[in-house]
């Protein structure tokens, strides 16, 4: 049974959350947007007492601390998955907030919860914290327990804490930025007075400051067949076969936000997995996009690295347009090396446009998860 105060908690969240903004496909013409932060917030001046971190979790960063032991801090709990592009485009403001105020009361806690399998491994969620530098306290939350204690139902969320253990504020997804700190700033400012703050921090992105604009984009693309069966994420006339090695046959054709591909692949619940050394261009996958920045979340199913050769629109990717991780060989041939399970960068295209991209696993056990694209900039004069 719910106590009052959880109930009360999750009731207020409830009515707070807005439907995300439905965002069309290529061809259905829309004017880009102002950037006002993506995904439903609530800042309103509430006070709800905080729910108490569950038993037993596994802490990364710290030892394992209790509400009440946090009683006196500003605490800000932040929801959040290391495959999670919307998540990993907050760090930067959360580095600087607990660089700044770790000594001025504030605690920040990550809690890790995790979208896929894979992202329940606690080596590989210390492994994340490490490569994107979160230097504070952290928890593991395999099971969703600090999830459903909070009524949480986004990926990032943000609730802030005062001193006296009340949920005061929460802001679910990217931006407010400005209005967060804010809200840290008077919460330090109530536990202390007399606390020297600095200024709030400079908006760190082109895309978070006034006057960015957002296009348009795909919406986020699941390829195995749990949720891709759902959604008519494969284009194949084979379609989803689960469990299956199936051959499949691209007849050509494309439609926006739909996944295309040829020779064997296996379907799995979270995959599409690829079965055979590629040695070249036979096997792939293919999809088609509007966007500025796309990205994939890739796993080596057999713990070997795994060269996997991208092309967009029918050429290695321009320099110009690379993501993160692309890198180039000798023949001038793009690529990412598929060595960690993770969100992998692939595109950051120069300008807003609809692109056919292709990837060719070089070896059998690349297991292909999710997409996500980002088209959010600050116009250039």
């Amino acid at each position: 049974m719910l106590s009052f105060r959880r109930a009360t908690l999750l009731t207020l969240i409830a009515a707070a959350a807005v439907a995300v903004a439905f965002t069309p496909r290529a061809g259905q013409a829309q004017a880009p947007v102002p950037n006002q932060g993506a995904g439903p917030r609530d800042e309103r001046d509430v006070k709800i007492a905080a729910p108490d971190l569950p038993d037993h979790q596994k802490w990364l960063n710290s030892k394992p601390l209790t509400m009440q032991q946090l009683r006196g801090k500003v605490v800000l709990i932040d929801f959040w998955e290391y495959t999670c592009v919307n998540c990993i485009r907050t760090f930067p403001y959360l580095k600087a907030w607990n660089e700044k105020y770790k000594d001025k009361g504030l605690v920040i806690i990550g809690v890790h919860t995790p979208e896929f399998q894979f992202a329940k491994n606690d080596q590989n969620v210390a492994d994340a914290i490490k490569r994107f530098g979160l230097d504070y306290p952290h928890i593991s939350d395999a099971a969703y327990d600090v999830w459903r204690a909070y009524g949480n139902k986004y990926w990032p969320a943000k609730y802030l804490i005062d001193a006296q253990g009340f949920v005061r504020y929460w802001h679910f997804g990217e931006g407010g930025y400005g209005n967060t700190e804010e809200k840290i700033q008077q919460m330090l400012k109530e536990a202390n007075p007399k606390v020297d703050l600095p200024p709030l921090t400079d908006l760190v992105r082109g895309a978070d400051k006034p006057g960015a604009v957002c296009y348009p984009v795909t919406p986020e693309i699941y390829v195995g067949f749990e949720r891709g069966g759902v959604n008519g994420t494969l284009g194949n006339r084979e379609g989803y076969r689960p469990e299956q090695v199936v051959d499949y046959r691209d007849q050509g054709g494309r439609e926006d936000g739909i996944v295309y591909l040829n020779g064997p692949w296996k379907s799995t619940r979270e995959a599409m997995i690829s079965t055979r050394a590629n040695n070249g261009k036979r096997d792939y996958l293919a999809l088609r996009y509007h966007a500025i920045e796309a990205n994939i979340v890739l796993k080596s199913e057999t713990g070997e690295a795994i060269t996997v050769l991208v092309e967009q629109d029918g050429r290695p990717i321009l320099k110009q347009d690379k993501g993160d991780d692309i890198q180039y060989d000798d023949q001038g041939r793009s690529f990412i090396l598929l060595d960690k399970a993770k969100m992998y960068s692939l595109l950051k295209n120069a300008k807003f446009g609809i692109h056919t991209v292709r990837l060719y696993p070089q070896d059998p056990g690349m297991g292909i998860y999710s997409f996500t694209f980002v088209s959010c900039e600050l116009p250039k004069k």
